[in-house]
């Protein structure tokens, strides 16, 4: 005990000094290198207080998003939650996090932990804490400098699995992912997510395609507390429970977020509370926390700018570019796009290949930008996608497509370290919320 106190105390230090440092933004993995060092046991002794369970979500794309939505669903049932608020999903960042809350006995207080975590930190955090139940997303390339093959993301996400005492959370329609449900200890409990038979021809959408992967497992029938996502429209959305809908319908209900990506997203959260309040699960919460919970910065965000609407698209793998061009590409504005190639984007921008861009063919590319600017401007050629200029330099880049656009809306994709400093910049400009209570840190996305 005495050394968890002591660990609080040195970290919340060092938070502050990372804070002053950082002009105000407190976001650094430090404090929680600093806690760790004074207190090696530090986050199993903090997190022993939560009374209902420790959630992790992972997988490749859209975890950001999907925490946010089930920490909202489950605060509106009346749950006290802890969750990494910075979004940095790496172990150290969850303590860094976790200080601000923590008194100084070093225990925190609240029903649930609903932690983000990259794919292969997981694992790490799941070693000095065993969750309760974890959300697999699903399994995609990215950062191949740093995950390697898809197989060996979908290893990591399978580890992960086994280490959880009481439920998981499956995509019944990732290969990859579905298959987890046979590697599970015994007595756990498994959900499935996924899409309705109405729009199970827009899988492919969705999901790395690999031959190797697609007849090698069938999920079992979705039962009434399994949630399908069937849309009405781009932001409106039923959840079914089971495929005979035997446990009734959810909705409808409407998303401040867009495109079919956000609604698997607010169904796996869903599907998720569902597990975890059993009983207490009530509609009317659920369906005014899908309604109210906005998304996360750079997720489809709309900022304001000179009286038009400016989005923010993160992009980081073929899979995520590819829904985000369905969603957004389809209705033509001005477009940017911001490539960087720096660790916590990846080195190796060879996936931007492994993208149909043709859905910016009607009105082109305004502008290219980031490190990699003319690699981006040299990928679209390829597809005839007219560009119309390429400025390497992000704050050259931003300022010239806002100067050349100022009357009409606008739209920027951009890899994770470029949406940040974009963000940035933006927040100079216009009246752009703070990053504090959604930015992940540099180097964590």
């Amino acid at each position: 005990m005495l050394r968890t106190t002591a660990a609080v105390i040195a970290g919340k230090t060092a938070r502050t000094a990372a804070r002053i440092k950082g002009g105000g933004s407190g976001g650094s993995a430090l404090p929680g290198l600093v806690a760790e060092r004074v207190d090696p046991g530090f986050l199993a002794h903090a997190l022993a207080g939560v009374r209902d369970g420790v959630v992790v979500v992972s997988g490749t794309n859209g975890k950001t998003t999907t925490t946010k939505m089930l920490v909202a669903l489950l605060r509106a049932h009346g749950r006290t939650v802890f969750t990494n608020p910075t979004g940095s999903n790496f172990t150290r960042g969850v303590i860094s996090a976790m200080l601000e809350e923590l008194p100084l006995r070093g225990r925190l207080e609240a029903d649930l932990a609903v932690l983000e975590l990259d794919e292969a930190h997981a694992l790490h955090f799941a070693r000095a804490v065993a969750p309760s139940h974890a959300l697999l997303l699903n399994v995609a390339r990215d950062q191949l400098d740093r995950f390697a093959e898809i197989d060996h993301t979908a290893r990591l996400l399978t580890e992960l699995a086994g280490m959880t005492t009481t439920g998981v959370v499956l995509n019944r329609d990732d290969s990859y992912v579905n298959r987890i449900a046979a590697e599970l200890a015994d007595g756990v409990q498994v959900r499935w997510f996924g899409l309705d038979e109405s729009i199970a021809a827009r899988l492919g959408e969705l999901q790395e395609q690999d031959v190797r992967a697609q007849d090698a497992y069938t999920p079992p029938p979705a039962g009434p507390l399994d949630g399908l996502l069937a849309p009405i429209d781009e932001q409106q959305l039923l959840v079914r429970w089971g495929e005979e809908h035997e446990g009734g319908v959810l909705g409808p209900v409407t998303l401040k977020q867009r495109g079919l990506a956000a609604m698997i997203n607010a169904t796996a959260a869903t599907t998720t509370a569902r597990m975890l309040l059993g009983d207490d699960f009530r509609e009317d919460a659920t369906l005014h926390a899908l309604r109210t919970v906005a998304p996360p910065f750079g997720r489809g965000e709309v900022i304001d700018a000179d009286g038009q609407p400016l989005e923010l698209v993160l992009v980081k793998n073929p899979a995520g570019f590819t829904v985000a061009l369905g969603t957004y590409g389809s209705t033509p504005v001005a477009s940017m796009i911001a490539i960087n190639d720096d660790y916590a984007d990846g080195r190796d921008v060879s996936w931007l290949y492994d993208v149909d861009f043709t859905p910016l063919r009607a009105k082109g590319v305004a502008l290219t930008s980031g490190v990699r600017g003319w690699d981006m401007a040299l990928r679209l050629e390829y597809d005839d996608v007219e560009v119309g200029r390429t400025l390497t330099d992000l704050e050259e880049g931003l300022s010239t497509f806002l100067a050349e656009h100022r009357d009409e809306p606008k739209r920027v994709f951009c890899t994770y370290t470029a949406m940040l400093a974009l963000r940035r910049m933006l927040g100079e400009r216009y009246d752009v919320p703070e990053m504090g209570t959604d930015a992940p840190e540099a180097g964590q996305a």
